[in-house]
């Protein structure tokens, strides 16, 4: 994708982009055996894609309806105080097993290659009130392909928040530290109205009949999801109605709370770095792998604690490798890490508690206008 020299050489005089230190800039031949290099790698799971990925994603397939059937089971004694706390943790993970290792790998296309319509990425639809279109439009295409690039990947800051130097400050985003709490425990819903761009109608540049056809879907999605846990489940739990309203409310906010923990530090650490359009002009396919490894980071810990999270824990090479099962990552992260040493890039990989720091400590220092 080419960018006219005028065009590039606006965008760059007007933002000062910060380079991390931590990263050596490549020459072209450095560049193409990264790309060799990270290809390998890509290439070596390609081949061992079999059986065992296909057993993961249906036990995990299962782990949901049974986690799921069993909370909401329990939430029906949910009078009883253990029975509503258990009830409403199951129901919890489920939702973030649904999400996260399923939902979200299945509709990237790591299992497509099964032929199974449960696991097709292009027709699965989540347990969520944004709908599976939009998310494969917002992210699948828009954020993979234009990972932090300024102007192109709406996940930087989502359109709310100031979380990189680079963004130009509004009197709007003093106010960041208070909102971006109500956004963590409604994250589904910042997910849902996303790809409306609600923006674009106040500046002109997207008609009131434009934004009224794409609210349609959505809006069918929300009613189904909310008549589904606020209404049909209360309703047939007859006296523990309000428990099971109770529980159901809760256990969305356990997963919006989780989502955009582990979403936020892949992305919004203080190494992660953005990049102005002009990096569009004749990228390379190392260039690009570059770029993702820059535009992400990735969180420690144990095996249970990488499914929770989707493998998102592995940001860096679910960046560089989107359609590889995200079960994968945990083998290739030693071989990705030792190719970024080799060319002097910067694996960025900490604790949850250590790089969540780093995003609270982003959203409070870009509140302020004079971080730049």
């Amino acid at each position: 994708m080419n960018m006219p020299a005028n065009i590039a050489s606006k965008v760059a005089s007007k933002i000062q982009y910060f380079k991390n230190p931590k990263n050596r800039e490549l020459s072209k031949t450095e560049l193409d055996e990264l790309a060799k290099e990270l290809d390998a790698i890509k290439q070596e799971v390609l081949d061992d894609l079999g059986e065992q990925d296909a057993k993961y994603i249906r036990k995990i397939y299962s782990a949901v309806r049974y986690t799921g059937i069993s909370g909401r089971a329990l939430l029906f004694a949910g009078w009883f105080p253990p029975a509503w706390v258990l009830g409403t943790g199951l129901l919890g993970v489920s939702k973030i097993l649904e999400n996260m290792e399923l939902g979200h790998n299945v509709m990237h296309g790591q299992y497509d290659w099964m032929n199974d319509p449960k696991f097709k990425g292009q027709t699965f639809e989540w347990d969520i009130v944004g709908t599976a279109d939009n998310w494969r439009q917002t992210h699948n295409y828009k954020h993979h392909t234009y990972t932090n690039i300024k102007g192109m990947d709406d996940d930087i800051g989502y359109g709310l928040l100031r979380l990189f130097p680079e963004q130009r400050w509004k009197p709007g985003y003093l106010l960041q530290p208070i909102y971006s709490v109500p956004f963590c425990l409604l994250f589904q819903w910042g997910v849902a109205i996303q790809n409306l761009e609600i923006g674009k109608v106040w500046m002109g540049r997207k008609t009131k009949q434009e934004l009224k056809e794409e609210w349609k879907p959505l809006q069918k999605k929300i009613g189904k999801q909310l008549f589904k846990d606020y209404v049909f489940f209360p309703l047939i739990a007859g006296p523990a109605a309000l428990p099971v309203f109770l529980g159901n409310l809760a256990a969305n906010g356990i997963r919006n709370v989780w989502t955009f923990s582990v979403i936020f530090c892949g992305h919004f650490t203080k190494d992660v770095e953005v990049f102005p359009k002009t990096v569009l002009q004749d990228e390379s396919r190392g260039h690009w792998y570059m770029r993702q490894i820059r535009g992400s980071s990735n969180l420690t810990g144990s095996e249970l604690f990488h499914i929770m999270t989707g493998h998102l824990s592995h940001q860096i090479e679910h960046h560089l490798y989107p359609d590889i099962p995200a079960r994968r990552y945990r083998k290739m992260a030693p071989k990705v890490e030792a190719v970024c040493k080799k060319y002097g890039l910067n694996y960025n990989n900490a604790s949850l508690v250590k790089q969540y720091g780093q995003v609270i400590g982003r959203i409070f220092k870009y509140a302020l206008p004079f971080n730049k």
